[in-house]
């Protein structure tokens, strides 16, 4: 009887844990579709304005230090009351600072409303979302974050090529005010699904017997305090450090890049479809088979193949060339985003998770924040991207050097 009774409440936790996953999708696929879609608002504000690509590219680079910044503050908030309220409050800031860049008359309003208002926004997504699964999940931890993070890659793929089409269609004004309405609508429907950790409704991860969880879990716990006292975590700081600098450079990039090479405006945002596409497989197949491999070993063979993708970027001389590039450096992004969450977690422990992650997000994200706009300035001065997109692949070398010493904390 006692054991009857318990396999229909890991069953209850088993899908519950999913259904956390899913949500965790759908919020990522909304906030970062708009986010992977600035690539072709980029292109269309720069023609009708007639502004640098510096200087707009700068706008992207405070958005993205902003968000990263205040991802410890959304993740800290996350551990205290759960992920509710704050993706809820996310909502609200991106919906509206996504409708208000429709009204962009002047280059100090995307600093505003995208470089301010909508990083406050984009903060309540990969932070809350991915420290939410990581303490759903032990065993299956890095299938789950691959799938939840594949929403990601899937905004990618959906919103780059609708966006184009309404910029194309009706302007970029009225796209960016659609983007907003959905965004604001779809995070706060999305928000009442999401719940803290599967102890807070009396369950277990994996929906495992609770002394499976403990053992499981052991050696966890750690304070962001006490994690940096370990070299693991400065290891581990340098090598997400290294990677992040340049990994807006393709997405934001790629587009003005096709079409500097003398290719369409739809053709050129397509590349955005097939970074998202590539980025799918990479996350999921990835993530699964780290639960397996090691997730540091992933890790490091993905940071090796995102130095060849940012290679492939420079020597492409075709739309073929191009795609295989995109589509490459999708999959390797797409796995480094996934095992993120996880390694760390599987260092620090679950308990503090939303600290944990926002702190390498806060920190080492934000260093995203020069990409952009020094692959802008670059093109500015040289008229090409060869020496931005050779700097990329050389940072991702120096993080697989610095990931090779990273070494997991001793057990508590």
């Amino acid at each position: 009887m006692e054991a009857s009774a318990r396999r229909p409440r890991r069953l209850t936790s088993y899908y519950h844990g999913w259904t956390i996953v899913a949500g965790a999708f759908a919020v990522m696929f909304v906030a970062y579709g708009q986010q992977y879609s600035f690539g072709v608002f980029f292109a269309a504000m720069l023609e009708e304005f007639g502004w640098s690509r510096g200087s707009l590219a700068g706008a992207f680079s405070l958005y993205t230090f902003m968000y990263c910044t205040l991802g410890f503050v959304a993740g800290r908030l996350t551990d205290l009351g759960g992920p509710r309220v704050v993706i809820a409050a996310g909502g609200v800031f991106l919906g509206t600072a996504l409708m208000a860049m429709s009204v962009t008359s002047t280059l100090w309003q995307p600093y505003v409303f995208y470089g301010f208002i909508a990083s406050a926004g984009m903060a309540t997504a990969f932070v809350p979302c991915n420290s939410t699964v990581v303490r759903w999940f032990v065993r299956r931890r890095g299938l789950a974050v691959g799938l939840a993070t594949s929403g990601q890659s899937a905004g990618m793929l959906v919103a780059a090529p609708l966006a184009q089409l309404l910029v194309t269609t009706a302007g970029w004004r009225v796209a960016y005010a659609v983007f907003g309405i959905v965004a604001f609508v779809a995070l706060n429907a999305v928000a009442p699904l999401m719940r803290r950790d599967p102890e807070s409704v009396g369950l277990t991860p994996d929906g495992d017997p609770r002394p499976l969880v403990m053992a499981a879990s052991a050696g966890g716990g750690m304070t962001v305090a006490e994690a940096a006292r370990t070299s693991a975590f400065w290891a581990l700081m340098a090598t997400f450090t290294a990677t992040w600098i340049p990994v807006f450079v393709a997405i934001v990039h790629s587009v003005p890049l096709a079409r500097d090479l003398g290719h369409s405006p739809l053709v050129a945002a397509s590349l955005l479809s097939a970074l998202g596409a590539g980025a799918i497989p990479g996350r999921i197949l990835m993530g699964a088979a780290s639960d397996r491999v090691g997730r540091k070993s992933a890790m490091a063979v993905m940071l090796l193949v995102q130095s060849v993708a940012f290679v492939g970027y420079v020597m492409a001389g075709s739309l073929l060339a191009l795609y295989a590039a995109s589509v490459t450096f999708g999959f390797s992004y797409g796995a480094i985003t996934a095992l993120f969450p996880a390694i760390v977690s599987d260092y620090f422990g679950r308990e503090r998770a939303g600290s944990l992650v926002g702190v390498f997000f806060a920190v080492a994200g934000s260093s995203g924040a020069l990409g952009p706009v020094g692959a802008g300035l670059i093109h500015d001065a040289t008229g090409g991207y060869a020496l931005a997109f050779v700097l990329s692949a050389a940072l991702n070398l120096m993080a697989l050097v610095t990931l090779a010493l990273a070494r997991p904390p001793a057990r508590r």
